[in-house]
């Protein structure tokens, strides 16, 4: 249900969860390549092994944070332009 009481249409049902989707699969790609860039030395050069812990651990930690804002993000950028600006009319653009 919306804010007001009203069941939300099909369309905006499929429309929520493709943004879903996007939102995951874009913080999961991003952080991917954070990971890659920050643990990548550590598994391609002979490094001393606290380097290597620290480079690892910290690729994950950044990993981890960077998907959760991307998801947050998306979401929300999402679901400030679904609101209408005013409710009941459409947009001079549609």
């Amino acid at each position: 249900m919306t804010g007001h009481g009203q069941r939300r249409t099909q369309a905006e049902r499929d429309a929520i969860t493709v943004e879903i989707g996007y939102a995951l699969l874009s913080a999961a790609l991003a952080a991917a390549l954070v990971l890659g860039a920050v643990a990548g030395p550590a598994l391609l050069f002979e490094l001393p092994a606290a380097v290597e812990v620290l480079l690892v651990r910290g690729g994950w930690v950044v990993a981890a944070v960077l998907f959760v804002v991307r998801t947050v993000a998306v979401l929300v950028r999402f679901r400030r332009a679904a609101q209408p600006s005013q409710p009941g009319r459409t947009s001079p653009d549609s």
